[in-house]
């Protein structure tokens, strides 16, 4: 390569051009106005537009090298994927592709779903649809497609993080008068961890408001680059209130599943996975199960996750009743023992007392399921000279914009200076740990981080069912700090919290030169007065510190267990009132 030639991509951004030609990005705006083009610093620029400013300073732009394609990892297969692996090849027959819908709140999912399911009751659908499962299929063309219609990605994460294949496609909606938000930028994370096509539905577009080619240049700074540009990001006008584009993003689908290896055999092994699962006080357990291979009949024994039973009833999305199901075919099935859980696999066996074996040995291997799953910062360096990892995965939330972005450069940085371990953040916003990010880090086996946040409640609750490890951080040098010796592997073991109590506040006493003390009741687990607590105020940390004292009937105590009621003092806080919570826990060493 001569001196004078440089490499480029199908779009880059104006700082990230400038950098590569070792220029002042002021120039780079500067020729790029000179040629008729009015760009910011952050604004993305296709090859053709990039090549014209880089011959202008003396350079011979060249399109970047393609990298061959990926390889998946052990254990980024989904589980069913595995299965279909030792199915001959000559068996294997295409079948529907699986779409999700994904995208940030009010920007027109459910209209969009709404949009589509009508078209195909306009195109003959008797009685239309009867029933809500979770899923259903429309016709186009002669060819069927499969909408999950799940609550959007926590439950196509929740697939994932249990084994199964969440869909073959998703389809991100992004409104076109509002552009790329949070829940946007969320939505893609998933979408790329689980490596699935993406093809973005610009909703909206009838808006007078609408900035179509803003909100392309947002996507391509995500690095989903549409395809007119020369990416591989096909973008769809749509409008669902208007009913506009529908046909257009049904064949779209289409093409991307043609281009996809989306194949099964319909008489090889029943497999597939768990949408969703209720149980209703007149039927039983009811759960709505996609078959992803083989061909599911009436009559036959199942096992999902740890619930199992002989199918007594199967309807399809039209809520008829149905004998049998193949790949692809989503269905409402009567007769399971226990409701599974949203993601969970199933499979079809010989008979109950089969199913029931396999069942008790799923549940002896949860117990040591999560300690064995859970991917901490401490163990990483040994699981990387074992061979199992190869990456430490982040997901990086922090209070406000101005702390992210020196966050993922020092992070970068650590990531180009370590020969062994490859450092990829998957998800970085601003925000408190939610569960969508638990169940992104549980599906992606990646670590989450904090700066200035706190972990919610219920994200805490799952983080430890799932084994997700959660580090939260003031100063920005020891989170560095921690991932630079996490990546040469010395790293002290951290303390990990365990919860032993939860209590409700019934009275508020004032008690002079001691302050307030909390009248409570102990709901859960136990109190302890050597343990930490914090204080919870309608879903919000009010204080999180230590307890001071513990009293039962004037009694000091160490500790008060469930039903009892006692007293508590908390150290250097007295804004304490009615109804507040306190939870209890307790720090242990690992490893």
């Amino acid at each position: 390569m001569s001196a004078k030639q440089i490499e480029l991509p199908s779009a880059i951004g104006v700082r990230d051009l400038a950098q590569k030609m070792g220029i002042s990005p002021i120039d780079a705006i500067k020729k790029l106005m000179s040629n008729g083009v009015m760009a910011s610093i952050n604004q993305t620029i296709d090859f053709d537009t990039a090549a014209i400013v880089a011959a202008e300073f003396g350079f011979d732009a060249v399109p970047e090298k393609q990298e061959v394609e990926e390889k998946k990892e052990v254990g980024e297969v989904p589980l069913w994927r595995q299965k279909i692996a030792g199915e001959k090849e000559a068996d294997l027959l295409p079948r529907p592709p699986v779409v999700t819908i994904l995208g940030h709140v009010d920007h027109g999912k459910t209209s969009l779903l709404d949009a589509i399911r009508k078209t195909n009751v306009a195109a003959g659908e008797a009685g239309g649809i009867t029933q809500h499962i979770g899923a259903y299929q429309v016709e186009r063309e002669g060819r069927l497609i499969t909408f999950l219609d799940t609550p959007g990605h926590a439950a196509f994460t929740a697939m994932r993080a249990r084994g199964a294949q969440g869909a073959d496609i998703v389809v991100l909606v992004v409104a076109a008068d509002d552009g790329v938000m949070p829940q946007t930028r969320e939505a893609i994370a998933h979408a790329k961890a689980a490596r699935v096509p993406i093809i973005v539905a610009l909703n909206k577009i009838d808006k007078p408001n609408a900035n179509p080619d803003r909100v392309k240049n947002q996507l391509a700074e995500l690095e989903l680059v549409p395809d007119e540009w020369g990416g591989n990001t096909i973008v769809v006008p749509v409008s669902a209130k208007q009913k506009m584009g529908i046909d257009d993003l049904l064949a779209s689908i289409l093409l991307v599943a043609d281009s996809s290896d989306i194949r099964a055999n319909p008489n090889g092994k029943v497999i597939g996975s768990v949408i969703e699962a209720e149980l209703d006080k007149a039927k039983g357990v009811v759960a709505t199960l996609l078959v992803q291979n083989g061909t599911l009949k009436n009559g036959q024994v199942v096992v999902a996750g740890t619930a199992y039973g002989r199918l007594k009833a199967m309807f399809d999305y039209r809520g008829k009743p149905v004998a049998k199901a193949g790949p692809s075919m989503p269905v409402s099935v009567l007769g399971l023992s226990d409701v599974p859980a949203a993601g969970d696999l199933f499979e079809v066996v010989e008979n109950e007392r089969t199913a029931r074996e396999i069942v008790l040995k799923r549940q002896e291997a949860q117990k040591a399921q999560v300690a064995s799953a859970k991917m901490s910062l401490e163990d990483l360096f040994a699981r990387f000279k074992s061979g199992e990892v190869k990456e430490l995965r982040l997901i990086i939330k922090a209070d406000v914009q101005g702390s992210l972005e020196p966050i993922i450069k020092e992070i970068n940085e650590l990531g180009k200076n370590s020969q062994e371990i490859a450092i990829k953040i998957l998800y970085a916003e601003t925000g408190n740990i939610g569960e969508n990010d638990v169940m992104l880090a549980s599906a992606s086996k990646a670590i989450l981080i904090g700066f200035n946040v706190q972990a919610e409640v219920s994200a805490r609750r799952l983080a430890e069912a799932e084994g997700v490890s959660i580090r939260l951080y003031d100063i920005i040098y020891r989170l560095t700090e921690d991932i630079e010796k996490a990546l040469k592997g010395m790293l002290q073991p951290e303390f990990v919290e365990k919860r032993i109590g939860k209590a409700h506040v019934l009275a508020v006493f004032p008690i002079s030169k001691v302050g307030k003390v909390a009248g409570c009741r102990v709901v859960e687990g136990e109190a302890r007065r050597n343990s930490k607590v914090r204080l919870f105020r309608g879903g919000d940390i009010v204080y999180e510190g230590e307890v001071a004292s513990l009293k039962h009937e004037k009694e000091d105590v160490r500790e008060v267990r469930a039903g009892m009621e006692c007293g508590v003092g908390l150290k250097n806080f007295h804004d304490i009132v009615v109804g507040d919570i306190l939870e209890f826990y307790t720090l242990e060493k690992t490893g």
